[in-house]
């Protein structure tokens, strides 16, 4: 199950339950003997090849944590949790990759308050590990200079994730963060409090709790004049039904547009479905290339019902518990 290193019982048990939902070979391998002091996200990688799951481990700082991060990660997936896509394209490759960069890192975030909490139930986030995490903050950005710059998103960003994984005090570490970071660290305690207000158990409250940081991600860019990520219209998060819904007219349940982002996959300008109840994007369509060609194209997909426009486009979706 793993080179040179032997995990422990439960990343053993861990990986038993992926092995239950996926129906193929599972396998944990450890890359080299590194050892960087640190602990990251970046760390490790789950690649799949056909019927094998493959959690590649490249720092064997704490493999323990690293892989149960990446199996409750995976388990989560399988057990029916949204997901982020980005199938839209800017025409700017430099700008897509930052915009997916961001948008998979605060979606991450929405997922790690049910991946930390079960981390530290398993005795898997302990002092040692909080300091190696903090550490990585540290690698990974800079101290503030006093004045907003360019390195203001990703100082939000990682702060967030701090505050997820150490809590709304950030435990020892207060003082690392308001004395190197205090005004990322003053806003990302504002948007913590968004994402925490309600909970996050369920795929719906996944949905809604990611739509909700992305929202008030923006709103932290319009204060501080940086430019807004707009995850809202560029990523696509996995819809979440009733079954009533399902039987809904698409007009019923989604804002078609026509877009003037561009769908990756054909290259056309896309039309795109902003759900009703969070305005968040839902579903992407290759559009008609004229404006009175995708007025008609739009008006015939509302009149199709919600499960007939997914089933057509074969887009996965969840239904509520």
């Amino acid at each position: 199950m793993a080179d040179e290193l032997q995990l422990n019982s439960t990343s053993q048990n861990l990986l038993n339950q992926v092995a239950h939902y996926f129906q193929g070979d599972v396998q944990v391998q450890f890359i080299g003997t590194f050892k960087s002091g640190t602990v990251r996200h970046d760390q490790a990688q789950v690649i799949q090849n056909g019927q094998q799951l493959l959690v590649q481990v490249s720092d064997l700082t704490a493999p323990d944590f690293v892989v149960t991060h990446e199996i409750l990660h995976l388990l989560m997936t399988l057990r029916g949790f949204p997901k982020i896509y980005f199938p839209l394209t800017t025409d700017d490759h430099q700008l897509d990759n930052q915009l997916q960069y961001f948008g998979t890192e605060l979606f991450d975030i929405i997922l790690h308050l049910v991946v930390y909490p079960e981390q530290r139930r398993h005795g898997l986030i302990t002092p040692e590990i909080e300091a190696a995490y903090v550490r990585g903050v540290r690698q990974l950005i800079t101290p503030e200079i006093g004045k907003l710059d360019n390195e203001m998103i990703k100082r939000l960003v990682v702060i967030i994730d701090a505050l997820v994984l150490l809590g709304p005090t950030l435990g020892d570490y207060r003082s690392v963060f308001e004395q190197n970071f205090p005004m990322a660290t003053a806003a990302a305690q504002h948007l913590y409090q968004k994402i925490t207000a309600k909970p996050t158990d369920e795929p719906f409250q996944v949905r809604r709790n990611a739509v909700k940081l992305f929202k008030a991600f923006d709103d932290q860019m319009r204060t501080w004049k940086l430019a807004e990520l707009h995850l809202t219209d560029f990523a696509m998060i996995t819809s979440v039904f009733s079954k009533r819904q399902l039987q809904l007219q698409v007009k019923q349940v989604f804002k078609l547009y026509h877009s003037e982002l561009k769908d990756k996959e054909s290259g056309t300008r896309a039309v795109v479905g902003f759900a009703l109840a969070d305005d968040q994007n839902s579903l992407v369509l290759a559009g008609p290339s004229t404006p009175s060609a995708g007025r008609q194209f739009i008006q015939e997909n509302y009149e199709k019902t919600v499960s007939e426009l997914f089933n057509e486009l074969k887009l996965p979706y969840l239904l509520r518990s």
